[in-house]
């Protein structure tokens, strides 16, 4: 009998190969109500540009409660090693972690200070490097 026509006859499960599908870390510094939220609107994002995860991609969660930030480069560490295709970073302690253990990785951060002041980017309008991303600048008025 031909290999084919016997691999025909194997159960799914024997046939079937594991996928090899894109890893996406998620670092978060955020409280996990906050976080929480952030991670489905990350999901509805990510499957709105066509990414299903557990289908076409992965993602791997790894997240601290405020204070507990000195946790973060051993896990930023760990997702780098785990040979992510990119790193996404939520709030400043995330993507500062990310910054200090991706040198080629790509990171996409979200935070809410200056990223040219923190250092994560060169500029807003050319971030040059590994890193780019969004940041929700707001302006102290003052009377």
């Amino acid at each position: 009998m031909s290999s084919w026509i016997s691999a025909a006859a194997w159960p799914l499960p024997v046939r079937a190969q594991p996928q090899n599908l894109p890893l996406v870390g998620f670092l978060s510094s955020w409280t996990a109500d906050t976080n929480q939220r952030f991670r489905q609107a990350f999901r509805d994002g990510l499957k709105d540009e066509g990414f299903v995860e557990g289908q076409n991609v992965s993602i791997e969660y790894r997240q601290v409660e405020a204070g507990e930030y000195d946790q973060l480069p051993e896990m930023a560490a760990d997702l780098v090693a785990r040979r992510v295709a990119v790193l996404f970073a939520t709030a400043i302690p995330a993507a500062m972690a990310a910054k200090a253990a991706a040198a080629l990785t790509p990171i996409v951060f979200a935070i809410g200070s200056d990223p040219v002041d923190m250092g994560l980017v060169a500029s807003l309008n050319q971030p040059g490097g590994n890193a780019t991303g969004v940041t929700f600048l707001t302006i102290e008025l003052t009377a």
